[in-house]
């Protein structure tokens, strides 16, 4: 029992929404392209083969990719123990309480009944986002130490979940189209930029782990106002996207509206918090705003084709991703 606490401390649950919300705007979309009726343009939401998913096969969907981020965050925590003994000494990792080896392996023994489980139950095809996942997260540990590198690939990585969420809802014919390979980029540049914001907090054991990410290659001064300017990223990316290429053929509606102008704010509002505290404690404390700007917005996207939904998730992240942060809060953990 002690090795499964430590084991479940160390997942970080609060991460959880990150890759969940992803996924679900994989799995929604698939419903709301299996309900169409007739063609909407170009941009791929045209029903082929596609059949809603049964609700116990999306149970199992959302359970997969709502504990990816923590099966591979223990991968991750094995990977980066030299920096976490200076970035977060009380890690269970790092102070023994888990077992670095078999915590590998119970992680390795989940991905496989993972695949297994979509290979049998869900969709065949849908392990190749699976896979790739994976193997991102172990590039990632070494990515992170050449500048925006790490924050391409592990953006890439979170939208492997969005990805497979699609995937594995059920058959289809059409698999990719311009709407959905641009959501995928938005989605990467969404959680490039979050994992960003938690370099701010890792500065000292980055440095002197040799691991030179854009606030250790540029320095806090610097990245206090990069930090506000990046916050503004996704916005200018949707807006050049959408109005500029039509990159999402779909109409706006109301709620995704006013979602999206909250979701502007909690971006916002997440650089001048970064741009206020670079290190220190409320360094640390500011990774909750990260967090619900970063799977408010996902929320946001899915409101463009399920309003009801998107809200409702949005709602969700903002007010479960600040609980289970609550819950585990430890600036050295």
């Amino acid at each position: 029992m002690s090795f499964l606490k430590a084991y479940v401390k160390s997942m970080r649950l609060y991460y959880s929404f990150v890759t969940g919300i992803v996924g679900w705007l994989g799995v929604s979309f698939y419903q709301y392209v299996a309900t169409t009726e007739g063609p909407r343009g170009t941009s791929g939401m045209v029903k082929t083969i596609e059949v809603p998913t049964p609700p116990v096969k999306m149970v199992v969907i959302l359970l997969i990719l709502f504990l990816a981020w923590g099966i591979n965050q223990i991968i991750n925590d094995f990977l980066g123990y030299k920096e976490d003994k200076i970035n977060a000494p009380q890690r269970p990792m790092v102070t023994g309480e888990l077992n670095p080896f078999r915590a590998l392996l119970l992680s390795l023994f989940l991905m496989t009944a993972i695949l297994l489980i979509t290979w049998f139950y869900l969709e065949p095809i849908a392990v190749i986002p699976l896979i790739l996942g994976a193997i991102l997260n172990v590039i990632y540990e070494y990515a992170k130490g050449y500048g925006i590198l790490g924050n391409i690939v592990f953006g890439i990585m979170i939208s492997m979940c969005g990805l497979f969420g699609f995937w594995a809802s059920g058959p289809m014919e059409l698999r990719w189209s311009k709407s959905r390979i641009s959501t995928l980029v938005f989605i990467a540049v969404i959680n490039g930029l979050m994992t960003y914001y938690t370099y701010f907090k890792d500065y000292t054991g980055d440095k002197l782990a040799g691991k030179k990410t854009i606030v250790v290659k540029y320095g806090l001064e610097k990245n206090k106002y990069i930090a506000i300017l990046a916050s503004f990223l996704p916005s200018i990316l949707f807006f050049i996207g959408y109005f500029g290429f039509e990159a999402f053929q779909i109409e706006l509606n109301t709620i995704f509206i006013i979602l999206g102008i909250l979701t502007v704010f909690l971006q916002v509002y997440t650089g001048i918090l970064y741009y206020k505290n670079p290190k220190g404690e409320m360094t640390y404390y500011s990774l909750v705003m990260n967090f619900r700007a970063c799977t408010c917005c996902q929320a946001a996207i899915i409101a463009l084709f399920n309003p009801v939904l998107g809200l409702i998730l949005f709602l969700f992240s903002y007010v479960f991703v600040g609980f289970l942060f609550n819950t585990q809060i430890n600036i050295r953990a």
